[in-house]
């Protein structure tokens, strides 16, 4: 990708329109090179025109790529200005390759018979005037280009073009909290010119962004504004705007805001933890105003958002063209050095998946403190329990699991920090929503349920101390464990996690007709985000053969070899009293779902009984319900 913020001006239009004498106009006037693509065209091309016959696709294609050469040579210096009909999207897209980003174009209106005259008057062109009808007839208009009326003089439509390119920025980031913060300068340390705004409260929030500009060298050449009509015509069109705000209503006001001062094709991209189902809503509603909106998960955190982010941009797919190498630049690599970022899919698909994305993180979480519970219990201080973890990560390392060794090994004072923080877990919701979603979706993704009611739990504090003086726990333990069992029972319990978590995606994917790829979401989710692990690169793969991580051979084969210590794990947790939610989950889960006959026989023969709901038949295939007058048989 092109980095230096060199651009190239492609000035476009049916022949007679003045392309060349704008195009070298403004090259003066912003001193780079000019370049006419009548020049590059090759001796069949100009031979077959000089005798009156229209140019096909095969025609044109190769001279296309020599004009995109051309322009990616001249990025490497201070870019050019390079006049070319380009009257088809298909022909921009090829002049477009990897310079999209880069890419300035404005398009040169008129009318046929304005443009006509003007070709008669020239003399020893080879584009006669019979030719003009059919440049009109496969003319499509750009959709995101600056339009400028022939009509006005060539000075003063260099002078708009001038207006419009200058100091116009890229990208605009709206809110700069800690996230927003830190994509700015991720955006500008890939070499974007990007605008920063910031809400203006006085006494309490006052130049924000000029402040925040002026402390970091990177975001020298940035624009700041407290001015929302200001900031949104510092930004090139289609105008590009991250909205980096809490999630909620605001984002609503936010957007409302925003509205008066945007033009059709202008995109907004929410990179909130905002609700799917309310960027559905936004999605359409500000559809019908044709602007398009782009709900984006974003997972890394502050340093992840800095130095490269897991990012899961949901809209259109040729909405995501738009924004593709903003979005591509700042994300996180994989190790095949892609980017962890791609088109989701559209809706609210993004935020969806992000949320699940964090349902997962819930239940590693707690995976990770139900394993300090019982490493604490076999004698272990958090030094002693660090270095365990730390041998761990030979065999299943992940992001989670390298904060937790940091964690316990900090000291504050001869204790560590860790003993001395209070054992209330807080969340911001998204746990919430995925239990919700999944139970709405009516998919079993209980590890996650099970991880956010033991935040829940957590929050009673007073009432927990006053539980564990009433009902007072053997303080003598006789967990009857290795570190190895606890580790294949960790295993095994990640394995169902995040089988849980899939299930629920595929699932969403397939109610919302969202077609969503498993594969190469696992593969955005191995680097820059929280949950990311050397287990998710094994998904990558095994999700491009099979949607259902429990049908997969070496996933069996790993469940079989390691559901002996997770059966004794739990039952040593169960018989010394200790709290291990999420890993007895994670067993109880496989049993009930690893039956042929369960018992919901009888529980719909219950509810046939009490509200006759009826019931299907074992020995009847006809799929027919059936009815029982319980009582009187």
């Amino acid at each position: 990708m092109i980095k230096t913020k060199a651009k190239i001006i492609f000035i476009m239009g049916v022949s007679g329109v003045g392309k060349s004498t704008i195009g070298s106009l403004l090259s003066e006037k912003l001193n780079i090179p000019f370049f006419d693509g009548d020049d590059f065209h090759p001796e069949e091309n100009i031979l077959k025109m000089s005798k009156g016959e229209p140019l096909n696709d095969d025609d044109r294609l190769g001279w296309l790529q020599t004009l995109n050469k051309l322009a990616i040579e001249q990025l490497v210096n201070k870019g050019c200005v390079i006049v070319c009909s380009a009257l088809k999207e298909k022909y921009r897209d090829i002049l477009n390759t990897d310079i999209k980003e880069r890419a300035e174009w404005v398009f040169l209106n008129g009318s046929f018979e304005q443009i006509k005259q003007r070709i008669n008057d020239r003399k020893g062109h080879f584009m006669s005037s019979d030719l003009l009808k059919s440049q009109f007839d496969i003319l499509e208009a750009p959709k995101n280009a600056i339009e400028i009326d022939i009509n006005l003089s060539p000075n003063n439509i260099v002078e708009m073009i001038s207006k419009e390119i200058l100091k116009k920025s890229e990208f605009g980031l709206f809110g700069l909290g800690v996230m927003g913060k830190s994509l700015s300068r991720n955006l500008a340390n890939k070499g974007f010119n990007i605008s920063l705004f910031n809400r203006h409260v006085e006494g309490v929030e006052e130049d924000v962004a000029k402040k925040f500009k002026n402390e970091f060298k990177e975001l020298s050449s940035s624009l700041a504004f407290d001015n929302i009509e200001s900031f949104v015509n510092s930004l090139q069109k289609p105008r590009k705007i991250m909205l980096m705000v809490n999630a909620g209503k605001i984002v609503d006001y936010v957007i409302e805001d925003l509205l008066p001062f945007l033009d059709a094709g202008d995109i907004l991209i929410d990179g909130g933890n905002s609700n799917y189902n309310k960027t559905k809503e936004r999605f359409h509603y500000l559809k019908s105003k044709n602007i398009h909106f782009v709900g984006t998960g974003v997972s890394g955190g502050e340093e992840g958002a800095l130095k490269g982010p897991s990012i899961m941009p949901g809209c259109d797919k040729d909405v995501y063209k738009d924004i593709q190498p903003f979005l591509e630049a700042i994300a996180a690599k994989d190790a095949n050095n892609l980017p962890c970022c791609t088109h989701i899919g559209t809706e609210g698909s993004g935020h969806f998946v992000k949320m699940v994305h964090n349902g997962i993180e819930y239940a590693e979480m707690q995976l990770l403190a139900e394993v300090y519970v019982m490493l604490k219990a076999l004698g272990n201080n958090p030094d002693q329990i660090a270095t365990i973890l730390e041998s761990w990560k030979a065999s299943t390392n992940s992001y989670l699991l390298e904060i937790t060794i940091d964690i316990l090994r900090k000291k504050e004072g001869d204790d560590w920090l860790v003993n001395k923080i209070m054992d209330k877990a807080g969340n911001k919701g998204t746990g919430n929503w995925t239990t919700i979603s999944t139970a709405e979706l009516g998919v079993p993704s209980t590890m996650i349920a099970s991880a956010l009611f033991a935040r829940y739990t957590s929050f009673y504090k007073e009432e927990r101390i006053t539980a564990s003086e009433n009902f007072e726990k053997n303080t003598t333990s006789n967990l009857n464990l290795t570190t190895d069992d606890i580790l294949k029972a960790y295993q095994f319990a990640r394995i169902i996690n995040h089988y849980q978590g899939f299930k629920l995606i595929q699932e969403a994917s397939k109610s919302y007709s969202w077609n969503l790829n498993l594969s190469e979401l696992a593969r955005i989710w191995t680097g820059g985000c929280i949950i990311k692990s050397d287990l998710m690169v094994e998904f990558v793969d095994i999700f491009k053969t099979t949607d259902n991580l429990l049908t997969n051979k070496i996933i069996i084969k790993k469940i079989k070899l390691l559901k002996p210590s997770i059966k004794k794990v739990v039952s040593e947790g169960i018989l010394n009293e200790l709290a291990i939610p999420t890993f007895s989950e994670a067993i109880n889960f496989l049993n009930s779902f690893a039956v042929a006959d369960s018992s919901a026989n009888l529980i719909q023969a219950q509810r046939d009984y009490f509200g006759a709901h009826t019931y299907q038949r074992k020995d009847d295939n006809s799929k027919k319900f059936y009815h029982t007058d319980w009582i009187n048989n």
